[in-house]
């Protein structure tokens, strides 16, 4: 424990200041200060000692030159065991702490304010302080941000005035991410300055997963320090730790189902939506995206967007006896649950159940790291320029732009190249069939098709022979949508034999006239929404 004697407080930030520094004088510590800091002190009754009074020398050069000076920084830097004897002979009073945040360098840059200005803006002194006194942090405590006084007041108060060298190295170590993550903004502002693009990014709280892709990969999760990351968006509630794979598919969920307003049901595998439903009712939504794919559902991620109950979860049987009939997943997440529905979810061990925020969905760029290079984009947040039907049949009565909202954002989250089929199911819509990540987008649509064809034998319950006629007819009904253009027109030839006649695509082919001219032929319908959404 080292007792708090000597302070010195500089900040510009100072909200909460009078209730620290209340504290320290309680326990008659001396505060010693500079410039608008002391006079706030003064003018809450608190007696300070003028930094001047320790330095020796005025402050100077409009404020440039105030706390930079040998007794400064020998008062904060000689180690109090080994050199007090030197510091006696140099007349050197100890400093036990120092409460300093930086000036407010960012802010004015997002202020606009001038590169004079700016300039002006950069801390040498406060930096100075902080880091000389983290560097020392074996006998003296270091504070930079506000949030920390209540907890450090109440540490002085339980121990008469003293601070433990665990918190101290709790202190010194927020100082130096703080002082890093300072420098790091100046660096790549001066760097703007001069036309340059750089990026300097800092992530802290490593937290080791229970192993990476693979079980003999070892992994780890780091928190950005300046961006709401999924770390921050989620809070595990219940079950097994997540693995890499597992934050991997949590984060493509909540991509997935970011753009829907109306109650939506995405299950996920291997980050594609395998399922995905929007209705009004969520247990509806659930068993019409559970049966978009039953057969990949198993062992997914199940993400809602809104409030999950009872009625909606107990559609995974649990509890059934036949525990062939049980529905085996690996993650449910979602912004809330019911308590009955924590307390059935919770009655299966392993199951990770997550709560998310939806506010925090905001980030505007998405990063890539490519074997030590870094990609950074803005993240694919549009649905389309225009809706242009551009053939000569028309839309017809199974066509409607909600459908086509929702084949959008379904098809913006699926690996390129993609290809789904979606419909609309009473009053929901859903994702009948999808084919994704092929090198072949003509693959991609027959796959599409397989797996709608599937899921329609699932649901029908006439006679076999009917089958092919329940199936063409279902397909009239369902809209065709590309991530991307189509470089050739056998992709609308084989969807149209299957029964598929309304298709939606960016366009912007040279071979869009041919494709078009091959849709005029076959009588089908074609919308460009002249924006692609590969995602590679």
């Amino acid at each position: 424990m080292k007792k708090i004697k000597r302070a010195l407080i500089s900040v510009t930030d100072k909200s909460k200041l009078a209730s620290l520094a209340k504290i320290l004088a309680a326990y008659d510590c001396e505060i010693i200060s500079t410039g608008g800091t002391k006079r706030y002190l003064q003018e809450n009754g608190f007696n300070v000692t003028s930094i001047t009074k320790e330095t020796g020398n005025p402050e100077a050069f409009a404020g440039r030159m105030k706390t930079i000076s040998f007794n400064i920084g020998a008062a904060l830097l000689f180690k109090r065991d080994e050199q007090k004897d030197e510091a006696k002979r140099l007349g050197i009073k100890p400093i036990d702490l120092v409460v300093c945040n930086l000036y407010n360098f960012k802010e004015k840059k997002e202020e606009n304010v001038s590169h004079t200005e700016l300039i002006e803006n950069i801390d040498i002194g406060g930096t100075f302080m902080i880091r000389a006194a983290a560097k020392n942090y074996k006998d003296v405590a270091t504070i930079v941000d506000p949030e920390d006084y209540e907890i450090i007041g109440e540490e002085l108060n339980e121990n008469d005035g003293s601070l433990s060298l665990n918190t101290r190295t709790q202190l010194m170590r927020k100082v130096f991410n703080y002082t890093a993550d300072y420098d790091s903004f100046i660096a790549t502002s001066m760097d703007e300055f001069a036309g340059k693009k750089s990026l300097r990014l800092s992530y802290r709280d490593g937290k080791e997963l229970r192993y990476g892709e693979n079980p003999h990969q070892k992994a780890l999760v780091y928190k950005n320090a300046e961006i709401n990351s999924i770390i921050d968006n989620i809070e595990q509630q219940h079950g097994k730790p997540l693995s890499f794979n597992n934050l991997i598919d949590i984060n493509a969920a909540l991509n997935t189902i970011f753009h829907f307003e109306k109650p939506a049901c995405a299950i996920i595998k291997h980050t594609n939506a395998c399922g995905l439903c929007s209705g009004s009712d969520m247990r509806t939504n659930l068993e019409l995206a559970w049966a978009g794919d039953p057969i990949s559902a198993f062992g997914s991620i199940i993400v809602f967007n809104d409030k999950v109950d009872l009625n909606t979860v107990s559609f995974f049987d649990f509890k059934n006896e036949d525990k062939s009939k049980r529905k085996f997943i690996e993650v449910i997440v979602a912004p809330k649950f019911t308590k009955k529905a924590k307390d059935y979810l919770f009655s299966k061990k392993s199951l990770r159940v997550i709560k998310y925020n939806p506010a925090l969905q905001t980030n505007d760029k998405s990063m890539r790291f490519i074997n030590g290079a870094l990609l950074v984009q803005e993240k694919d947040n549009k649905l389309y320029k225009e809706l242009k039907v551009v053939t000569a049949k028309k839309l017809g009565k199974h066509f409607s732009e909600q459908l086509c909202n929702f084949g959008i954002k379904a098809i913006k989250n699926v690996k390129s190249n993609a290809i789904i089929l979606v419909r609309k199911k009473g009053e929901a819509f859903q994702l009948l069939g999808m084919g994704a990540g092929q090198p072949n987008r003509v693959v991609s649509v027959k796959l599409s098709l397989e797996k709608a064809r599937s899921n329609l034998k699932n649901e029908f319950s006439g006679d076999k022979e009917e089958f092919d006629t329940y199936f063409r007819g279902a397909m009239k009904k369902t809209l065709l949508v590309s991530d991307a253009f189509f470089p050739f027109a056998d992709n609308i030839e084989v969807a149209y034999k299957q029964g598929i006649e309304m298709f939606v695509q960016p366009g912007g082919s040279i071979r869009d006239k041919y494709v078009i001219k091959k849709c005029n032929e076959l009588g089908c319908s074609m919308i460009f929404t002249k924006m692609r959404h590969f995602k590679h």
